[in-house]
């Protein structure tokens, strides 16, 4: 790639929408760049639903300890970018394009077709690379859709973490839980800690197994730490190593005191590795991070909520939140899913709480028609509207929004995006 190309310009070449299971491709690659993995301390999060705020909240207590954190996870909501952050800022456009060149200056075949690396594989790729040249202290990664097969296993983790696991990617990870939970295992390694959120006895049986199969001590919320409400509206978390109250999170809805708590207890884990982070820096990181398009407000009269429910579970913390953080008050519900996605389930979730429904296509080539959900819809909602553009849906919501009603958006993260990116800007 030359200099004077768009820094994105190769990687749209790749398709994002592509999806590839596999390792051996990342391990070759990773290979031809010099292992720079291998001097990575990493905190390795798998997991359906919370994955990526458990990153946030871990990542932010982090930087507050005066650690240098690196930061990679997916998918982005408007560009690129945000996918590669150093101490909570994505990676700027110029040395995007500069780590882009040499890492296909070292990995030339990764520029020629048919392309040797998916989208993800080689957003991966760049990611351990730029971490790697700028010396961080510790990487929180992110897993894509799996965690057995997954590009981020090619690395080996100080520390797992496993947040809720629900039906998602059925067609590449399986149709039960149990078959979904032997992805998600794939990333506890022999000897590696694993703290695990809460889950169903279907997911548990299957992670604790593999716990066991492989020798690595496993944490469980609800047994071995837990984030609990106390006197005075803060919350406290107990787990081994640590206790300590007054905490306030950042991040709305009940769900994220889960993800507060398996990141803390992540970050207890990582003791063992020299990466202590105090009670003040726990405190301190939990009130400080931001983590867009999760039950995030960003307009009013009327308000708008965005959030990244984009499967069933994710719709049903998604309805819990809004009737525990916005009770009594109506909702105009903006919904759009990719063709893969469970659109049922989501639609039986939220639209019978909604006073309308605005169906549209995200603004992706995996886009599912409105068309497609429309009957669903009707039949559990008296008001549904289907709608051309992402615009015209945010504008048919308006119209019957009223007094303290909220508007929100939600199905992907694809619609979050590009409602964010209209209201806010990048």
């Amino acid at each position: 790639m030359s200099a004077s190309s768009s820094p994105l310009s190769f990687l749209d070449r790749l398709g994002p929408s592509t999806i590839v299971l596999g390792l051996d491709r990342m391990r070759d690659a990773l290979a031809r760049l010099g292992h720079p993995e291998e001097g990575l301390r990493v905190l390795h999060v798998a997991g359906t639903n919370g994955k990526g705020s458990t990153c946030a909240f871990a990542a932010r207590c982090l930087k507050e300890q005066g650690y240098r954190v690196g930061l990679y996870t997916s998918p982005h909501l408007v560009r690129f970018n945000e996918r590669i952050r150093v101490d909570g800022e994505p990676i700027p456009d110029g040395l995007l394009a500069r780590r882009i060149e040499e890492v296909l200056a070292r990995y030339p075949e990764a520029a020629e077709g048919p392309a040797l690396l998916t989208y993800f594989e080689f957003g991966t790729l760049l990611a351990l690379w730029h971490f790697a040249e700028e010396r961080v202290d510790v990487v929180v990664l992110e897993t894509g859709l799996g965690g057995r097969l997954d590009a981020t296993s090619a690395c080996r983790p100080a520390v797992t973490a496993i947040t809720p696991i629900s039906f998602d990617h059925m067609d590449h990870l399986g149709d039960s839980l149990a078959a979904i939970a032997g992805e998600k295992a794939g990333i506890l390694k022999p000897g590696v800690p694993v703290v695990v959120s809460r889950q169903s006895p279907e997911a548990l049986s299957v992670l604790e197994a593999r716990a066991r199969e492989v020798g690595a001590p496993l944490l469980l919320e609800g047994r071995d730490f837990v984030v609990a409400p106390e006197p005075g509206g803060t919350l406290r978390y107990d787990g081994p190593g640590r206790s300590v109250g007054g905490l306030v999170l950042s991040l709305a809805g009940p769900h994220q005191r889960q993800n507060a708590a398996v990141a803390v207890a992540a970050l207890g884990a990582l003791a063992s590795q020299g990466l202590h982070v105090s009670d003040a820096a726990v405190r301190s990181g939990l009130t400080r991070t931001q983590w867009p398009g999760r039950l995030e407000e960003v307009a009013q009269g009327p308000t708008v909520v965005l959030d990244g429910a984009h499967n069933p579970g994710g719709a049903e913390v998604l309805a819990a939140a809004l009737a525990e953080r916005y009770p009594g008050r109506r909702v105009h519900l903006l919904f759009g899913v990719l063709a893969d996605k469970d659109h049922g389930p989501m639609l039986r979730t939220l639209a019978p709480l909604s006073a309308s429904v605005h169906l549209v296509a995200p603004p992706s080539p995996r886009a599912l028609s409105p068309a497609h959900s429309l009957p669903d819809a009707q039949r559990l909602c008296a008001d549904v509207v289907a709608c051309p553009s992402v615009d015209a849906a945010l504008a048919s919501a308006r119209s019957r929004a009223r007094g303290n009603d909220l508007i929100v958006c939600a199905g992907s993260l694809v619609l979050v995006g590009a409602i964010r990116a209209t209201l806010v800007g990048a």
